[in-house]
């Protein structure tokens, strides 16, 4: 079975400037990742990439086995990305956004899930409203809805908690943990929110200056502070070990 995503040997210029650098790692189904690091390290950029938005210098990138620059068609029918605030279209309503989008899906009209989850965001009452008036935390939720759309395979957020009240903000974990547990869904989510890392995600990537420091399975992040514990380091938590990999500490 192949996995889920694959990314191998990917680098990416823009400008000019390379911002990734022999990016690798792998997730399998059902995997709730994070994508962590500094602002500028290259998270948004390996996102768009994944997605196709841009042609790297070297490398590859499988969904599901299907090559994202090669069999492009086929790998992003697998494929649900977050769609930036300030790319939604100002002149729709998020009602007429999601049935565009799942039109584009091949779908004959909007999932059920999608609307309970728009409910569990407390977006319903805003879905007939023009998206140029809606808040920026209203026009994040209609981004995650895009992605979410379909329950796709894989899919991509970048800073999906940002601008949310904190009872559609834990909403959104617990929908995220749902498609990931119960329908095998992959999910890949840039995020600087550390403290949920633990509790939420069962992968973790951090990217520094366009290269990946530290990829660790379920296994890999237990190890990693039961290694601490067993070593007489109280302190040692999951969050410390992705700051020092940052190189915020010693």
């Amino acid at each position: 079975m192949s996995d889920a995503l694959m990314v191998q040997d990917l680098t990416v210029s823009l400008g000019g400037r390379e911002i990734l650098a022999n990016v690798g790692f792998s997730l399998q189904g059902g995997a709730l990742a994070a994508l962590v690091g500094p602002n500028g390290s290259g998270k948004s950029t390996l996102l768009a990439t994944l997605a196709g938005l841009h042609r790297p210098a070297r490398g590859e990138v499988l969904i599901q086995g299907l090559s994202v620059f090669d069999q492009t068609q086929e790998a992003r029918r697998r494929l649900g990305y977050m769609v930036a605030q300030d790319q939604l279209p100002g002149l729709l309503t998020p009602r007429q956004c999601l049935t565009l989008f799942a039109e584009s899906r091949g779908l004959d009209r909007i999932p059920d899930d999608t609307w309970s989850q728009a409910e569990a965001l407390r977006l319903d009452q805003w879905l007939d409203t023009w998206l140029s008036e809606c808040s920026l935390g209203t026009r994040q939720k209609v981004s995650v809805l895009l992605a979410l759309l379909g329950s796709p395979p894989l899919i991509l957020l970048d800073e999906p908690l940002n601008g949310l009240d904190p009872i559609s903000a834990l909403a959104l974990k617990k929908e995220l943990t749902r498609l990931t547990s119960e329908e095998g869904c992959t999910v890949l989510m840039a995020s600087h929110d550390l403290s949920s890392i633990e509790a939420l995600n069962n992968h973790i990537v951090v990217l520094l200056d366009g290269r990946v420091v530290l990829d660790w399975d379920e296994d890999g992040m237990a190890r990693a502070v039961g290694d601490g514990a067993g070593n007489g380091d109280a302190n040692r938590t999951l969050e410390s070990l992705v700051v020092a990999a940052m190189g915020r500490v010693d």
